[in-house]
C-alpha cells in the first residue's frame, strides 16, 4: 500500500473574485500557501498567503483564535478550514474599499471566530 498522494496546497481555496463596494475595482485573488509564522515572522499567527492581482498579500489569524475555536467547537481548526476564514477575511477587506496595497491583513481574534462562526464551522 503506499502513500496517497498529497492535496496541493494552493487548492485549499478556489480563486476568486472581489469588486469592491464603492470604486468597483475588481481584483483577483488566488490562495498560495499557510504556514505558522512564529519561525518566519516571529509573530503569535498563523499566516495565509493570497496573491491579489498577482502581488503577495499575507493574512495573519491569531493563534489564540485557533485556542478558543477549539474550546468552542471542541476539535481543532484544520488548515483547509483555516485558508477559508483568511479568504473570508480578505474578501471582506476588499469589498470594503479598505487599502488593496497592504502586504500583512492582521485578523483579530474576534473577527476570526465571527468568520469562523459564517462558515459554518462553530456550533
Amino acid at each position: 500500500m503506499g502513500i496517497p498522494p498529497a492535496k496541493v496546497m494552493s487548492e485549499m481555496v478556489a480563486p476568486f473574485t472581489v469588486r469592491g463596494r464603492l470604486t468597483g475595482e475588481e481584483f483577483k485573488v488566488r490562495f498560495s500557501h499557510l504556514w505558522a509564522a512564529i519561525a518566519t515572522r516571529h509573530s503569535d499567527t498563523m499566516d495565509c498567503k493570497f496573491l491579489v492581482n498577482g502581488r503577495g498579500v499575507i493574512v495573519a489569524l491569531p493563534h489564540p483564535g485557533f485556542v478558543e475555536f477549539r474550546r468552542r467547537a471542541g476539535r481543532s481548526l484544520h488548515d483547509p478550514e483555516a485558508a477559508q476564514i483568511a479568504a473570508a477575511c480578505l474578501r471582506e477587506y476588499l469589498e470594503a474599499d479598505n487599502d488593496p496595497t497592504i502586504k500583512t491583513l492582521a485578523v483579530s481574534l474576534e473577527d476570526m471566530l465571527r468568520q469562523a462562526n459564517q462558515l459554518g464551522l462553530l456550533p
